[in-house]
């Protein structure tokens, strides 16, 4: 039995990348890893299957043999589920777990959206929100502006599905600062853009993270074995179970800044006034568009 190692981020700001990394590291394989059998290396939290059989004793301290379907739980009886199920999660593996999440660092009625009594540490993906609500925007089927919103609403989360149990987003600021606000030794925290520019330099620290001293070699092949144009290349020939049914393509162009080409300034200065704080922490604020951070913070600039 193994603690929960968290692959966690805002959804469209890497996760699927990282756990492809992962995989082909972890399993030295010579070949890309199929992008079908991710699930099979790092277990989702929001999997289904996971809560389904702790339904049995879920409403009464006596057990009763009976599943109940998930549908006709509350929300606050799914979540006394939750930390249950990602205990069963240590079994998965006998050494450490790798687990993608896109929930928020928090908790819902009451109830930790995260088991920290069974985690080991975490690895935290952020993204520029200029780029995040392009990849959003197409994954979800909404427009720039419902994006825009989405991101700012901290309500936003995805319903009980056939697959899947709630998730619970926030804002991507809200998300940003529960992962990343604190110090802590066992969170490694990435920026999306670095992973981009400095593939060898970034994964390596993932690696070193966890304990690992990969040959050079091992290494430089993990990085092209799950690189954006495998990737891309894989879901145009066997498709990608994770592809939402309003999505053309999971793997869209996967590069940083491809907001000045496809937002509108005021897009991008609704966005800023959004998230500035966040965004001022990692360098996310252009400087040709710094005029639309509130004065109070324009001295809290540090990149970008």
């Amino acid at each position: 039995m193994g603690a929960l190692i968290w692959l966690a981020s805002y959804p469209k700001s890497g996760n699927t990348w990282m756990r492809s990394f992962l995989h082909n590291l972890l399993t030295d394989a010579r070949e890309p890893a199929d992008i079908n059998e991710l699930d099979q290396f790092c277990v989702g939290e929001s999997g289904i299957g996971w809560y389904q059989r702790l339904t049995t004793h879920c409403r009464s301290g006596e057990i009763d043999h009976t599943e109940t379907p998930l549908d006709r739980l509350t929300l606050e009886e799914l979540a006394r589920i939750r930390p249950l199920a990602q205990a069963d999660l240590t079994r998965v593996h006998p050494d450490s777990v790798f687990v993608k999440t896109h929930n928020f660092l928090g908790g819902s009625f009451g109830q930790p959206l995260h088991n920290m009594d069974v985690t080991a540490g975490a690895i935290y993906i952020v993204r520029n929100p200029l780029d995040v609500v392009l990849s959003v925007t197409n994954h979800f089927g909404i427009t720039v502006d419902e994006a825009i919103a989405q991101l700012a609403s901290p309500t936003t989360g995805t319903a009980l599905t056939d697959l899947h149990v709630p998730e619970f987003h926030s804002s991507w600021s809200i998300h940003v600062e529960s992962w990343t606000g604190a110090p802590n030794p066992n969170l490694l925290v990435l920026r999306y853009e670095d992973l981009l520019a400095e593939p060898r330099r970034y994964f390596g620290r993932v690696a070193k993270f966890l304990g690992l001293r990969p040959p050079e070699e091992r290494l430089a092949r993990a990085i092209r074995n799950s690189s954006f144009k495998i990737l891309k290349e894989q879901e145009q020939r066997k498709g990608f179970k994770e592809r939402s049914e309003l999505a053309q393509a999971f793997f869209r162009e996967g590069r940083k800044d491809q907001w000045r080409e496809k937002l509108t300034p005021e897009q991008v200065r609704r966005i800023i006034a959004d998230h500035h704080v966040q965004m001022a922490r990692f360098g996310y604020i252009p400087r040709d568009f710094r005029d639309a951070v509130p004065a109070a913070h324009q001295t809290k600039i540090t990149r970008g």
